[in-house]
């Protein structure tokens, strides 16, 4: 029976708070006056809206967000993406990963968790959020890991430390043990071919041989910006690592434009059905922009 996930990322939902002088006297005051100069033209909350609606009335059976809800991790900014991560479903439909914005400076993960905590919590959990989390639905294991962390200023890199990263290992030994179709969720590119100098993640290396060790049946990330999809080799095979464009782009190039993924996954066959639905500025919707399937059927 097929699983159907929604995969949206980098919402960067604004417009942003005004902010008291003292809050940015830090890495804030670069990414306030890149929010007024650029982001704020880049980032269209209509456009965003139309794609909300458009994966609630497409009904997947869980939604994946990967990171950068918010621009400068400043308390305020969390509540009002609160919003539309409600709208998106209930937290136990919604799962959700920290960005490097949302991640921002040293007290921006501790906002997030107080507004998130529910979309960021393992099945069984009641205390505050931690990563690696676990949630099992319908045979498929979700596997939400934290790569966002503070920053210098115009650096915008992640890492999951090795700390995680055992408990990561741990998780992907038990979940194949019980036959799960498991499924990663983390914000940076986990390849070290994905992402320039000052954006990648410091440890995708040592996150290519946990997959060469203990393998997984999907990888979902966001933070380029645009549509990819690589391929590591895995314990059992090769898994697919795929990136999504911003879901609030304003539409431009077809690499950049606001778009999700909807994801048809066939734990038994493992096989992906991948459409990319984006909003179109001449239907001035949500339309199919390509569907492709992982693993490719042979020529």
């Amino acid at each position: 029976m097929a699983f159907v996930v929604a995969h949206l990322s980098d919402l960067h939902i604004g417009p942003l708070p005004k902010i008291p002088f003292r809050q940015l006297l830090n890495k804030r005051l670069t990414g306030a006056l890149n929010w007024h100069s650029a982001r704020a033209t880049i980032h269209n909350m209509d456009v965003l809206a139309a794609v909300a609606a458009d994966i609630v009335a497409q009904a997947p059976d869980h939604v994946a967000l990967t990171g950068d809800l918010v621009n400068v991790g400043y308390e305020p900014e969390f509540p009002q993406a609160l919003v539309v991560a409600k709208a998106l479903g209930a937290p136990e439909a919604v799962s959700i990963v920290p960005g490097n914005h949302d991640a921002y400076v040293r007290n921006s993960l501790p906002a997030m968790e107080r507004s998130f905590r529910p979309f960021m919590q393992g099945d069984g959990e009641t205390g505050m959020a931690t990563f690696p989390y676990l949630r099992v639905r319908d045979g498929i294991a979700l596997i939400g890991v934290n790569s966002g962390i503070p920053t210098l200023p115009f650096m915008a890199s992640g890492r999951i430390g090795p700390v995680q990263m055992e408990a990561l290992a741990r998780i992907l030994e038990d979940t194949a043990a019980q036959g799960l179709y498991r499924i990663i969720m983390i914000h940076h590119p986990p390849i070290a071919i994905a992402s320039r100098f000052g954006r990648s993640l410091r440890d995708a290396r040592a996150f290519t041989r946990l997959m060469e060790t203990h393998g997984a049946e999907l990888v979902l990330h966001g933070h380029n910006h645009r549509h990819s999809l690589h391929v590591v080799q895995g314990k059992s095979g090769p898994v697919p690592i795929l990136g999504v464009a911003s879901a609030s782009a304003v539409p431009g190039t077809p690499f950049h434009r606001a778009e999700y993924h909807l994801l048809d996954i066939d734990p038994e066959a493992r096989t992906i059905a991948i459409r990319r639905r984006g909003f179109s500025t001449k239907s001035d919707g949500v339309i199919d922009l390509a569907e492709t399937r992982f693993p490719r059927a042979a020529a």
